[in-house]
């Protein structure tokens, strides 16, 4: 059961490793991977598997999907990208997305994540109320994910991605970074998380929840004494969270 992804130009790869490069230099430049990870997260995780609707294609850059309170401040990754993508017209927005959220992980020593072409761009925008709400527990956590198809260890290894990053308070109501180092992908996030509440950082009620749930809390103990671990499972659920609805398999 392999997935079946659509076969793309030689014309279309080559925009996409010369775009990726670009993404590179840029989101290096601006210190931006935690907003362009959180982009495409945003993008692809509407995806709902009983009816099909919804996920990675590209339909972030419609006003009514930006205005949906979970996407507060999408609407500047938007904005950024944008003269980027002007070069690239050939490559879809769902793509297109989806590769800054690759390249967030990558410039700031995350994984690499493979990356398949082929995204179609649709026009409707998801319904409101699909994304993750971080003030909920561990059973709102696996009701929105299940949604998506996702497992519990890609729930725990996703939250990871919180190592990039910071709350602002006029996006979300919470101020403040997971870690020491909010520009640098590593295992942080789970160490933090285990250390307990300190200064300055801060731990979301959906962060606590991992530690109190008897499936989630062993997770986090693997990837905070296994950064390797982290990062193969991490890899493994970028991939599929990029790619919900996309290429399913035959």
């Amino acid at each position: 059961m392999g997935k079946c992804y659509p076969t793309v130009s030689e014309e279309y790869q080559k925009a996409v490793e010369k775009c990726k490069k670009k993404l590179r230099g840029f989101i290096a430049e601006k210190h931006c991977a935690p907003l362009m990870l959180r982009l495409a997260w945003h993008s692809a995780g509407t995806f709902d598997v009983k009816t099909k609707t919804g996920g990675p294609f590209g339909t972030m850059k419609h006003p009514t999907e930006l205005a949906h309170g979970a996407n507060n401040g999408l609407d500047i990754a938007v904005r950024l990208l944008e003269p980027i993508k002007e070069q690239f017209p050939i490559l879809s927005y769902g793509d297109f997305y989806q590769l800054a959220g690759i390249v967030a992980v990558e410039v700031t020593g995350g994984p690499e994540i493979p990356f398949h072409p082929g995204r179609q761009d649709k026009s409707e925008p998801p319904p409101e109320g699909r994304l993750p709400d971080a003030t909920k527990g561990s059973d709102h956590l696996r009701d929105v994910f299940g949604h998506m198809g996702l497992s519990d260890k890609d729930i725990v290894a996703l939250s990871g991605g919180h190592t990039l990053g910071r709350c602002h308070r006029e996006r979300s109501g919470f101020e403040g970074p997971w870690t020491t180092n909010p520009l640098i992908f590593d295992n942080s996030y789970f160490k933090e998380l285990l250390s307990g509440e300190k200064e300055g950082l801060i731990q979301l009620p959906s962060d606590k929840a991992l530690l109190e749930d008897p499936i989630f809390r062993p997770l986090v103990e693997k990837y905070a004494a296994d950064e390797d671990a982290f990062f193969a499972d991490y890899a493994e659920a970028h991939l599929k969270l990029s790619e919900l609805g996309f290429a399913d398999a035959e």
